[in-house]
């Protein structure tokens, strides 16, 4: 999968993390840019915290990146969905860990249930809005995140969405 960006949080260094660090951590997530029948995008509004995003999380021990978009769409969206192909990979640099999101363009199969939102997620106020690709984008850019997290995510997910824009034009 190629490389779109790394994202370097303050005073924090690409150098900071190699195996030679006892505090190395690293975690990945699978992320999808998920359209409907109308040509609309998931995107989660995290109103708590003023941002939105777009659906994914973390890829658990012994999982592969599919099965853990798979998990993440259905807990997040309440739908299935068929990978269309790669968007790319985003590399951050946060000062706990180093994560690795991978991105994929996708489509709704089937019928949509819902969201089945965490009590992490649910505190976070977390509301699963459909969007136009373009919408979404100035949603996101008019973004005001108040955490270092929503800032991260929101960089993360502009890049992301504007290299699904490119590509799909």
């Amino acid at each position: 999968m190629k490389l779109l960006r790394e994202i370097y949080g303050e005073n924090v260094k690409k150098e900071d993390f190699n195996e030679l660090n006892p505090s190395y951590t690293v975690r990945r997530a699978a992320r999808a840019i998920l359209f409907n029948k109308l040509n609309q995008i998931a995107f989660l509004n995290v109103t708590k915290d003023k941002y939105h995003k777009l659906p994914g999380g973390g890829i658990e021990e012994n999982e592969d990146i599919m099965a853990a978009l798979s998990r993440e769409l259905m807990e997040e969206v309440g739908a299935e969905a068929a990978i269309i192909d790669e968007v790319g990979m985003i590399i951050e640099y946060k000062p706990q860990f180093k994560q690795i999101s991978y991105c994929y363009l996708a489509k709704v199969i089937g019928e949509k249930n819902g969201p089945s939102f965490t009590e992490e997620e649910l505190d976070g106020g977390f509301v699963l809005e459909w969007k136009n690709l373009t919408e979404a984008i100035n949603i996101l850019e008019k973004d005001t995140p108040e955490s270092t997290l929503g800032k991260f995510i929101k960089e993360r997910d502009l890049t992301f969405l504007g290299h699904c824009l490119q590509k799909l034009k």
